[in-house]
């Protein structure tokens, strides 16, 4: 089986870490944690107020250290409490509704795993709208958890 948890480092997320380390799967289950940031220097492409794009880049160069600091701490809670599991890690650059999408299918993912929510502020309120577009175009089986 292989299974992709996408991850923002959100409690969400965590739930569904914590979800899938405290499952039990079949032998020799692959598990590809992803998460996905969106570059700041592709946003903003002109010099508002004099920031320079060294400071896009530098934000940039954070928000992917950020990611994969959320995917290895995921991998090892996995690790450590589902040592059975073959985990990898997967940091991507993009859309996350895309990016998530795309890694599933080059993976060959046979379930998406999400949280409810992200970070932000919509999705406060509503169902996340990466975890709505996830299920709703996914290839695969997905399952939303919840807190």
């Amino acid at each position: 089986m292989k299974i992709l948890l996408a991850t923002d480092g959100s409690s969400y997320s965590k739930a569904a870490v914590d979800e899938v380390a405290n499952r039990l799967f079949p032998v020799n289950t692959k598990v590809c944690i992803v998460s996905v940031y969106e570059r700041m220097s592709l946003i903003n492409t002109l010099e508002p107020m004099g920031v320079s794009h060294e400071y896009y880049a530098e934000v940039d160069q954070n928000a992917f250290k950020s990611a994969k600091k959320i995917t290895e701490n995921a991998a090892k809670i996995l690790r450590d409490k589902n040592p059975a599991l073959i985990v990898t890690t997967v940091v991507i650059e993009g859309s996350p509704k895309s990016a998530i999408l795309k890694e599933a299918e080059t993976f060959g993912a046979d379930l998406i795993i999400v949280g409810s929510h992200g970070h932000g502020v919509i999705e406060g309120f509503l169902l996340g709208s990466v975890s709505q577009a996830v299920a709703l175009h996914a290839k695969c089986s997905v399952e939303i958890v919840r807190k």
